[in-house]
């Protein structure tokens, strides 16, 4: 692993910490119930993706988290700039995870074809 890779990785494990202490930390009780599964920086750690579980939501629940959550960027940006003293935080996009959706979904289908 490069060092670059270490720097990224980090970067990812701090924001995977920070993020859900800034939504407790947002007056807005609804942003408390997310779950933040994974976060990938991009190469130059300017932008990341945050991956957050779909649980049980529907997509009209899931529509208004993440309205809530793109007026709610700037300040989760700047809470995680000044937990770290970053001189500027990656912009940060938010989306449901559907991933393990479809995992499940190929495991079903595996065990479908097991009893064949």
């Amino acid at each position: 692993m490069t060092e670059a890779q270490i720097k990224l990785k980090r970067t990812e494990s701090l924001l995977l910490e920070l993020i859900p202490e800034a939504l407790g930390s947002l007056n807005d009780k609804r942003l408390h119930q997310l779950n933040i599964i994974d976060i990938k920086c991009s190469r130059g750690r300017s932008d990341a993706k945050v991956y957050i579980d779909p649980v049980s939501f529907t997509a009209q629940e899931k529509s208004d988290f993440l309205n809530l959550l793109k007026k709610a960027r700037p300040i989760i940006e700047t809470f995680c700039m000044k937990e770290q003293g970053w001189f500027r935080s990656p912009s940060l996009t938010f989306e449901f995870d559907e991933q393990l959706k479809k995992v499940q979904n190929i495991e079903e289908l595996f065990k479908k074809i097991a009893k064949d």
